[in-house]
């Protein structure tokens, strides 16, 4: 039996041996590129671990809320309320649930969702010119997601919406591919469930409803087939939808979802002059262009060759379908906010990526050998590092206070998280806060609720029909409610407001409601000095109720 044993011993180490040697070579023929793609992934991520800490901005205090609340059982909507849809506030909740309720944990999550969302550019881009434009793909997302033109440090509803929306385009890709029903509806369940992360989603389920008829256009209609693949998109777009409304109405809330997701959010997108949305658009696009120029030069030379040779490109329909419809989620309400760029990123790479591709193939025409991968992909090197550099004041911040002054000139986070410490050392977990302000990140961050589903005060500033009715709504709440500590901001930032009467006697309202009941206990100045509205100073408040 001896010998058998060692017989056997010796294969089984064969085997092994012959395992690791083929891993070993898999992993050697693996092509430079594909490192590169990885060694990239690893340098953002590095950057957004180390300044994993920065203090949250109103829209990630906003969804934190929000997921803290869901944590605790209650809906959205219910104590606060805002205009977006709840897929974020859930996503949210599953990244508190995980990382824990900080602003490290949540920009920890945010990191992993920026490398997956990058390697799913990577396998798109791979998909359609090959695995060395892919890389070079999946290099721009990186950049361009991470770039503080887009505040690509803070946890936007956007980038949520990019990765469902690039998962559920590849998904598409392989169904027009395989023709399998199945790959339809899932295509369909992960645009559906990027709209639910944002309304502006909503562009790329319209763009995978417009791109197979583009595809079938020349050839006769079957409509036996095409009622069955588009049946099958539509109902995986439809369902993530269709239960939320369920389980909104379920919970006792779905009245106000309605309003404030689609109503007023409605009111919201019409709201903003023309004039003033070009403005938007030329301050965020010359940053875009000051701070990054050298990679959109290499976007740009894509889009050209793009076009220019459209009659022999298969992808001409697909990238320039998915810009199109990615412009159009950008410029919702003519707002043009950095992180709305964010939607852009995956299109823009992919058109880097084929810059890549049409350089290589010129070269390849003229037989210059190694060169023709070579010389492109060095030019691309150069953009990436010239636009690193551009950035590093930001991406190598001493720490990560400064990155969010540096990222978010005048605006009062890093002092919101100061009081939002005080109000969790000095005040019993039990209290309750209003806010005077638009910084929901102090509720998250205190861990204390709100008396108010009032968590921002913009929609009660703007020059719309359901403005004064908003402020009658939270001096209502405040004063039923009674809480035991008042936060006052006095920022302009944190308000944007503008003369109207109702605007000015909600201001005088709370100053008589804050000097007849209520005293002040601590205050922090805020940098910059950004405009203020009622004191001599920008400064954040906290009053506490007088005990009489």
């Amino acid at each position: 039996m001896m010998p058998v044993t060692t017989e056997k011993r010796k294969e089984k180490e064969k085997q092994t041996t012959s395992r690791s040697w083929s891993s070993l070579a898999r992993l050697r023929s693996v092509h430079w590129t594909v490192w590169l793609l990885l060694a990239v992934i690893v340098f953002f991520a590095t950057v957004r671990f180390r300044l994993r800490e920065m203090p949250l901005e109103r829209d990630e205090g906003e969804y934190a809320y929000a997921g803290q609340l869901m944590l605790q059982g209650i809906p959205p909507y219910q104590l606060a309320y805002n205009m977006k849809l709840p897929g974020t506030y859930a996503a949210y909740a599953i990244i508190l649930a995980v990382f824990g309720q900080t602003s490290a944990g949540i920009h920890t999550g945010l990191l992993l969702m920026n490398a997956a969302t990058t390697l799913l550019v990577f396998v798109l881009g791979r998909k359609l010119f090959g695995t060395i434009p892919g890389a070079f793909c999946g290099m721009t997302y990186a950049m361009l997601s991470t770039s503080r033109t887009v505040l690509g440090l803070a946890g936007h509803a956007t980038h949520f919406v990019v990765l469902a929306a690039v998962a559920g385009i590849l998904l598409l890709i392989y169904a027009l591919e395989s023709d399998r029903v199945a790959l339809y509806f899932w295509s369909g369940t992960c645009l559906g469930l990027a709209f639910l992360m944002k309304q502006q989603g909503i562009v790329f389920a319209m763009f995978a409803v417009a791109y197979p008829v583009y595809r079938k256009w020349e050839h006769r209609m079957d409509w036996c087939y095409a009622a069955s693949r588009a049946g099958a998109l539509l109902a995986g777009m439809a369902w993530p939808f269709g239960l939320t409304c369920l389980a909104l109405y379920w919970a006792g809330v779905f009245s106000q979802f309605w309003f404030w997701t689609f109503t007023y959010a409605r009111t919201y997108e019409i709201i903003h002059p023309f004039v003033m949305g070009m403005e938007a658009f030329g301050a965020t696009a010359g940053l875009m262009l000051r701070l990054d120029w050298a990679i959109w030069v290499v976007v740009l030379c894509g889009l050209v060759a793009l076009f220019w040779n459209r009659r022999s490109n298969d992808h001409y329909g697909l990238v320039g379908g998915l810009l199109a419809f990615s412009s159009l989620g950008v410029s919702a309400g003519l707002y043009f906010r950095g992180h709305y760029f964010v939607m852009l990123a995956p299109v823009a790479a992919l058109c880097a990526g084929f810059a890549v591709d049409h350089s290589i193939r010129f070269l390849q025409a003229r037989q210059l050998g190694a060169a023709a991968v070579a010389i492109p992909a060095a030019v691309f090197a150069v953009a990436l590092i010239i636009s690193i550099a551009n950035e590093r004041t930001f991406f190598f911040a001493p720490d990560p206070v400064t990155a969010s002054q540096r990222m978010y000139l005048g605006n009062a986070f890093p002092e919101a998280e100061e009081i939002a410490e005080y109000l969790k050392a000095n005040t019993p977990p039990t209290a309750r806060l209003a806010i005077f302000g638009s910084e929901p990140e102090i509720y998250f961050s205190s861990q204390r609720r709100s008396v108010t589903g009032y968590i921002y005060t913009y929609a009660l500033m703007e020059d719309q029909k359901y403005a004064t009715q908003m402020q009658q709504e939270m001096i209502k709440e405040v004063v039923r409610a009674r809480p035991e500590y008042v936060v006052f901001v006095d920022d302009g930032m944190s308000w944007l407001w503008q003369p109207g009467p109702s605007r000015e006697a909600f201001f005088q309202w709370i100053r008589m409601f804050l000097t007849t009941d209520y005293e002040k206990v601590a205050q922090v100045d805020i940098a910059g000095s950004p405009p203020h509205l009622v004191e001599d100073a920008s400064r954040i408040y906290v009053f506490q109720r007088r005990t009489h």
